[in-house]
């Protein structure tokens, strides 16, 4: 086989064994240094230095040493620790854990939860209420948290089964979770779009402000959808009873809405407004966003030891999770490039000779 083709044979493994479920850095970390190693094996030099040693007279202990020196004296080891090296002195990563930290001491703080209850009372006289309360609280919670797992999981413990206790269809109640979970990937402060921005050299700056208008878009488009739905088709949504959804006076309301709602959208508005307009870098916004959901927790005393301990460990979990993710995704892109696969590919796009709408569909 020829170098490109073991580079496409490569992306092909790697395509596979995602499929069958292992995790995406470890996968990206395995085949870019076994197939690394066999791109950068320099097997004449290897037996060069051991018959060297044998034609000096070396015992057999040091003829075993050159020759396992020479099969590990390999240039992917090099490359991998430079690229993990790389990765932990990027100044861009470091908003990472900050954003990660104040989603998850928003999250653990129960002030989520507190915010859903609200809004559900809030919009219980619009159809679908139970569904549009979820998506809002997914699309706030979306830009505090910046993550796609956290908002999918914390919405599904939290709206699924509510919408399910309020007759909704299975169906329909799950993808509301799913649509509005997956927000954080798109809506700023996205973890992805840092992570694009670090590996690419794009400005954040400009990467927020591109993405902020799609990702509302986005989240209106589903609240229509479901609005819609809901009064084509009431089956799938029906009107909660008041002993699901309480009917408040309107001053004890406004009253839950100050205290749930617009404290953490202030707090988002502040960290983006900040961003945005240039105000502070995204670290520096990051680090005053993680603060704010400290005193928010502090505020609505829902902040303990325990619940502060398991935000650390989360972020520090999920960090490490992303920063492998990068490490792995260079290596194997540097080795998939070195074998030829990145020339292949591109002959064969330009080859194709579409025009940019065409690419594009």
């Amino acid at each position: 086989m020829t170098d490109p083709q073991v580079a496409l044979f490569m992306l092909g493994i790697f395509i596979l064994v995602i499929f069958l479920g292992f995790p995406i850095a470890f996968t990206l970390m395995a085949m870019g240094i076994s197939f690394g190693y066999f791109a950068y094996f320099d097997a004449p030099r290897m037996w060069r230095a051991y018959n060297r040693a044998v034609e000096g007279g070396a015992d057999g202990w040091t003829q075993f040493e050159t020759w396992i020196d020479g099969f590990f004296n390999n240039r992917i080891f090099d490359l991998f620790i430079n690229q993990t090296y790389s990765v932990m002195t990027n100044e861009v990563l470091t908003a990472v854990p900050l954003f990660l930290f104040m989603g998850y001491v928003v999250e653990r703080a129960n002030i989520v939860s507190r915010l859903f209850t609200t809004l559900n009372i809030a919009a219980r006289r619009i159809p679908g209420s139970m569904a549009v309360a979820a998506l809002i609280t997914c699309t706030l919670f979306a830009t505090a948290t910046g993550i796609v797992g956290a908002v999918v999981t914390l919405m599904g413990l939290l709206a699924l089964p509510a919408m399910l206790k309020a007759r909704y269809d299975n169906s329909f109640a799950s993808g509301i979770i799913c649509a509005g979970g997956t927000l954080g990937i798109l809506i700023p402060p996205s973890i992805m779009l840092i992570v694009y921005a670090a590996s690419s050299g794009v400005s954040i700056v400009q990467l927020y402000a591109g993405a902020l208008f799609p990702g509302l878009l986005l989240s209106g488009l589903y609240l229509v959808y479901v609005v819609g739905r809901a009064m084509v088709q009431p089956s799938v949504a029906p009107k909660p009873t008041r002993e699901e959804v309480p009917d408040l006076p309107v001053g004890q309301l406004t009253v839950m809405l100050l205290t749930s709602f617009f404290p953490l959208a202030v707090l988002i508005l502040a960290v983006l407004g900040a961003i945005l307009f240039g105000l502070a870098t995204p670290t520096e916004a990051a680090s005053i966003g993680a603060l704010g959901g400290l005193v928010l927790a502090v505020s609505y005393r829902a902040l303990t030891w325990g619940r502060l301990r398991e935000s650390v460990y989360l972020t520090v979990r999920t960090t490490a999770m992303v920063c492998w993710l990068f490490v792995g995704s260079w290596t194997f892109s540097s080795v998939f490039s070195y074998l030829g696969g990145e020339q292949v590919i591109n002959t064969f796009v330009t080859g194709l000779d579409l025009t940019p709408l065409q690419f594009l569909i």
